[in-house]
C-alpha cells in the first residue's frame, strides 16, 4: 500500500511540475525557432509546419527534478537498477537532443546520420551491458515461459540489450507521427512496467523503479496537455528516443524483455507496417499500405486524427492489459 501511494505522489509530482515547466518551456521553443519540418507527403500535417519540436525535454527535465527530488528526501533509494534506468533515460534523451538541434541548425528533417546514431546508441548500450554485468544479479538466459524454453545468449546478450535499446527507441519514434499518439501510448505502457517492476521483488530497488515509472506516467500526462490535437509542441527525437529505450531497459532489468513486445504492440506494428511496406516496394515493386508508418494509412482512408490516435490508445491499452494478466497473474 505504501509502495501504491509513492508512486501516486510520484505521479502527480511529475504531473504538476511538467505541466507548469510547459507554460515556460514551449514561448522559449518558439523564441529559438525551434519550429519542426513537416513531411511534404502527409498534405493535411501542412498546417502544423513551425510547431515547436524539442518538446521531450518538457517532460525530461521534470522527471529527472522529480526523481532527484524523492531521493533527496528518502521517499526513494538511489539503487544502481535505478542508475542503470537514469543513465539510459539522460543518455538517449541527449542524442535525441542532438539529432533534434542538428536538423533545426540544418533547417532540414535529418539531424545526426544514421551511422552516428548507431555509434552513439552501441556506446550507451556498451555501458549498460557493463553496469549490468558488473553490479546487478545478471544474466544472460532469455526465457519464454509460456513454451519452456531458456536460453542462454551468453556475450550475444550484449547484441540483445543493443538490438532492444535501438529497436524500441526507434519503434517510438516512427509512431511518434500524431498529436498526442506516442505520449499517450508510452505513458500506457509505463504504467505497465510500473506495476511488473512492483513485482519483480528479486531485484534490488524494485520498487524505486516502479515509481521512477509513475514519474514518468505523470510527465508525460502533463506533456500531453500541450501534445494532444492541436499540439502546441512535438516531443520530437528528444522525447521518442528516450521514452523507447528507457521502456526497453526496465524491460531487460525485470527480465521481461519479451513481454516489451506485446506492451509496446502497437509500436511493433507500426514499425512492421514500414518494413512491410519498404520489402514489398523493392521486391514487388508495388504498395501493401496507402502511407507508412500505418497510421498514415489510416488517414489516407479518410480517419480523423484524434479518432486514429484513440482507436491506437485502446489497443495500446488492450495489450497492456493482456501482457500483465499474463506476466503477473496467470
Amino acid at each position: 500500500m505504501l509502495t501504491l501511494t509513492k508512486s501516486l505522489f510520484a505521479l502527480m509530482i511529475g504531473f504538476i511540475i511538467t505541466t507548469a515547466f510547459g507554460l515556460v518551456a514551449i514561448p522559449l521553443l518558439r523564441k529559438i525557432k525551434a519550429g519542426q519540418r513537416i513531411n511534404v507527403y502527409v498534405e493535411t500535417h501542412q498546417r502544423k509546419s513551425g510547431t515547436p519540436t524539442m518538446g521531450g525535454l518538457i517532460f525530461i527535465i521534470p522527471t529527472i527534478l522529480a526523481t532527484i527530488m524523492l531521493i533527496i528526501t528518502n521517499k526513494i533509494e538511489f539503487s544502481v537498477n535505478l542508475l542503470i534506468v537514469l543513465f539510459v533515460f539522460i543518455s538517449y534523451s541527449i542524442i535525441g537532443f542532438l539529432d533534434d538541434y542538428l536538423s533545426i541548425r540544418k533547417n532540414q528533417n535529418e539531424g545526426l546520420t544514421q551511422i552516428e546514431k548507431l555509434l552513439l546508441q552501441f556506446v550507451v548500450a556498451l555501458i549498460f551491458y557493463v553496469l549490468y554485468c558488473k553490479y546487478t544479479t545478471a544474466n544472460s538466459i532469455l526465457e519464454i515461459t509460456a513454451l519452456g524454453i531458456k536460453w542462454n545468449l551468453g556475450w550475444g546478450y550484449g547484441l540483445f540489450i543493443l538490438f532492444l535499446l535501438v529497436g524500441t527507441s526507434n519503434a517510438v519514434n516512427l509512431t511518434d507521427g500524431l498529436d498526442g499518439l506516442a505520449g499517450g501510448l508510452s505513458a500506457i505502457a509505463f504504467v505497465a512496467f510500473g506495476l511488473i517492476s512492483w513485482g519483480s521483488y528479486w531485484i534490488q530497488g524494485y520498487q524505486d523503479m516502479g515509481i521512477f515509472c509513475f514519474i514518468v506516467v505523470g510527465s508525460l500526462m502533463g506533456f500531453l496537455v500541450y501534445n494532444t490535437n492541436p499540439a502546441k509542441v512535438f516531443m520530437g527525437d528528444t522525447g521518442s528516443l528516450t521514452l523507447g529505450a528507457t521502456l526497453a531497459t526496465i524491460a531487460i532489468l525485470t527480465n521481461h524483455e519479451l513481454s516489451l513486445a506485446v506492451i509496446g504492440g502497437v509500436f511493433v506494428i507500426e514499425t512492421l507496417s514500414v518494413m512491410i511496406q519498404i520489402t514489398s516496394v523493392v521486391l514487388f515493386k508495388k504498395k501493401v499500405f496507402l502511407m507508412t508508418p500505418i497510421h498514415h494509412h489510416f488517414e489516407r482512408l479518410g480517419w480523423r486524427e484524434g479518432d486514429i490516435v484513440k482507436v491506437f490508445w485502446i489497443a495500446g491499452f488492450i495489450l497492456c492489459l493482456l501482457a500483465l494478466i499474463y506476466g503477473v497473474w496467470l
